[in-house]
């Protein structure tokens, strides 16, 4: 097994007294796509915000147990939310490029994070751009409005803009859920290229999608974490008959 990055020991997470994520225990592999499935309202995305704590925006969250992120508690008293949500960066289902040029979209977070890089700026667009093939594309055009683009290139520079930030791990919600067919399998040829340098979690509803573009992958339901391991042994010989009937379409 590779060096664990992301690790949750007896995770609870509570949204006021319902009981969303239910004693979740699991490590999450370096320079791995790890897949979380299950059927709607499970927890997938619940559990992919704990990793960056993006729950902590929504009222009447209570958490409970470990949540660590290269071996630290990213849950502890003095955690600072800025550096983490630095480290682990987000990428969400429907492109969400901010009203800017292409440019601007990318530098944004450095702005932000008072990035002192700034002159190294002009270099970080264009390897930003060139990790999600789109450099070519948009070289000619980085003063022109991110608005402007196709959904998938606006979900690949959504991807660049968390690149910039050089995080470690990149979380992915549902990310090819508003594109077609053909723009879906190129950024799934894309999250096989990152993951050499990154760590990947995807939330995905799409099992296809889960056992064509993952290593690992978790299965959940109501909550609770049903069965866990390699995405081709999950998929040919899951260990439980929850997981087996979700795989085939029995339920879910």
């Amino acid at each position: 097994m590779n060096k664990s990055v992301i690790e949750t020991r007896y995770l609870n997470l509570f949204y006021g007294s319902f009981h969303a994520l239910i004693d979740i225990s699991l490590c999450i592999e370096e320079n791995k796509i790890t897949a979380l499935i299950g059927p709607s309202g499970c927890g997938k995305s619940t559990l992919i915000r704990v990793f960056n704590r993006m729950n902590d925006l929504i009222e009447g969250v209570h958490i409970t147990g470990q949540v660590l992120v290269e071996g630290k508690d990213i849950y502890a008293p003095g955690t600072d939310l800025i550096e983490l949500r630095r480290k682990v960066g987000m990428v969400f289902q429907r492109p969400n490029p901010f009203p800017l040029s292409i440019k601007d979209n990318i530098t944004f977070g450095l702005e932000i994070h008072n990035d002192k890089r700034k002159s190294d700026y002009s270099e970080i667009i264009e390897e930003s751009l060139k990790s999600v093939l789109l450099w070519n594309d948009l070289k000619d055009k980085l003063n022109q409005s991110a608005l402007g683009l196709s959904l998938e290139q606006q979900q690949r520079l959504c991807i660049a803009r968390v690149i910039a930030m050089k995080p470690q791990i990149i979380l992915m919600d549902e990310p090819c859920s508003a594109l077609d067919p053909i723009s879906t399998s190129r950024i799934e040829e894309l999250i096989q290229e990152l993951k050499k340098d990154y760590t990947i979690v995807i939330v995905t509803h799409n099992m296809q999608q889960a056992a064509r573009a993952s290593d690992n992958t978790a299965f959940l339901y109501l909550g609770k974490l049903i069965e866990y391991g390699e995405t081709k042994r999950l998929f040919s010989a899951p260990k439980e008959k929850q997981t087996e009937d979700y795989i085939t379409g029995r339920f879910g």
